[in-house]
């Protein structure tokens, strides 16, 4: 049974990360950031097989799991193998807009994921991405 503690601890663990990629942005408008954040989140997921995308998935913390796979319906998305079309796809997230750049936003998103997750997943993560993407994780 989920009780209101497993409800708050979500939360909290949702907007901690939300305050990280808001600071790792530079920003201070966090309805911009969460955007960011799903954006990013939904063009990794498309990039992945099928299998990757569940496994990092489940990694993330709730509420955060429940926006990664909003809208996925378990396909790959084969376009997202290019930098340049991986890149658009958090652009559209943000609404195009032209204040965002989404290569920053990517190196964020991967960087939080690369603190906040462990390292053999993160390795896992990094080698199942197009090599084409593989220099905006942290080193």
């Amino acid at each position: 049974m989920i009780e209101i503690h497993d409800f708050q601890a979500a939360a909290q663990s949702a907007e901690e990360w939300l305050d990280d990629v808001t600071k790792r942005l530079g920003w201070h408008d966090r309805a911009r950031a969460y955007s960011a954040l799903v954006a990013a989140l939904h063009a990794l997921r498309d990039c992945f097989e099928r299998d990757e995308a569940i496994y990092l998935g489940a990694s993330l913390p709730v509420l955060l799991r429940g926006f990664y796979f909003e809208g996925w319906h378990g396909r790959r998305g084969a376009a997202m193998k290019k930098r340049d079309l991986f890149l658009a796809r958090i652009h559209d997230g943000v609404h195009r807009d032209p204040a965002v750049d989404p290569e920053h936003v990517a190196r964020a998103v991967l960087a939080l994921l690369a603190e906040r997750l462990p390292a053999a997943e993160i390795e896992d993560a990094k080698s199942a991405t197009p090599k084409e993407l593989h220099n905006l994780w942290p080193s």
